[in-house]
Parts: structure tokens; sequence; C-alpha cells
């Protein structure tokens, strides 16, 4: 995936996870502040089944558009599910695991960007809150 990708692939992600009713999401940004990604996206399932279908979602979508995780792990445990998709990780978590972990806070340097969708309204809106250098071309 080329860095111009991520931004859209990050979409892609934000709008399966809504689509399976996640919560909660949060796009931070990691460049400068980590050297192994360039974005965070974090959301919440309500329960185990639910966290297991937000992740399954994700892959799904993604996989359609050509792109699988480098790695993938606690997904049986469905506590903390982790997508690494190299350029951008996917966090799913179960409301105790992301209040416990707080990787807001953790990670409080890292610039907290608007979702580059909103389905809430019923319609997707692209984010301003993506770089216009790093939005993809159409």
């Amino acid at each position: 995936m080329t860095k111009a990708k991520a931004p859209r692939m990050i979409e892609q992600a934000a709008q399966a996870a809504l689509e399976k009713k996640a919560s909660d999401l949060v796009l931070l940004g990691m460049k400068g502040v980590v050297s192994f990604t360039d974005y965070f996206l974090l959301c919440t399932g309500a329960s185990a089944p639910q966290v297991r279908a937000i992740s399954d979602s994700v892959e799904e979508q993604l996989r359609r558009r050509g792109l699988r995780p480098a790695h993938s792990e606690g997904y049986e445990q469905a506590e903390w599910v982790l997508l690494d998709y190299v350029d951008f990780v996917v966090h799913v978590f179960s409301p105790r695991a992301r209040a416990y972990y707080d990787l807001e806070r953790l990670w409080r340097r890292a610039a907290r960007l608007p979702v580059p969708c909103d389905f809430r309204s019923g319609h997707p809106e692209r984010s301003r809150g993506v770089p216009e250098d790093e939005r993809p071309k159409e």
C-alpha cells in the first residue's frame, strides 16, 4: 500500500466499524511519535461478539480492496483486537480494555484527527482532518 492510499483505507476501515455499530472512534496521527505506523484507529464494541464482528467487518472490507493485515491478534479473547496494516493499525476494544489501556492517554503526544467518515447522519462525509497532501486523489 502506498502512503497516499492509507487515508482512503482508514476511511474504509472506519466505515466498516461503524456499520457494525462500533462506538467512540478516534483517529490518532502517529507520525513523529512512533516509527512503526502513521495512524491508530481506535474503536469500541459493547461485547465480545460485537468486538469480533467489528474486526471481521474491517478485515473483510479491506480485503475486498486488496489489503490484508500484516499481523493481527486478540480475536479469540475479543478484549482488544489489533489489526496491523503497517501504515495504520486498527484497535478494536471492549469497554473494559479501552478504559484500562487508555491508548489516548498513553499516546497523548499524537495528534487527534477527525475520523474520516461519519455515518451517524446516514451520509458519509470526507474528513477535513487528514492533511490535504495525504488525501487520496479522486
